[in-house]
């Protein structure tokens, strides 16, 4: 994902707030399981 523009990175929307966040580098590997833009949405799905 080297020298892409930030406007041409991929996009998913949070399985809780339902808000869009785009790829992060940390996602990299796992992308795919990705369904949260923050841990604070991870938690409180939970609940």
């Amino acid at each position: 994902m080297r020298g892409v523009n930030k406007s041409n990175l991929p996009q998913k929307t949070c399985a809780t707030c339902g808000r869009p966040f785009t790829w992060r580098k940390k996602w990299e590997k796992v992308w795919d399981e990705v369904k949260y833009c923050s841990q604070r949405c991870k938690t409180t799905r939970a609940k």
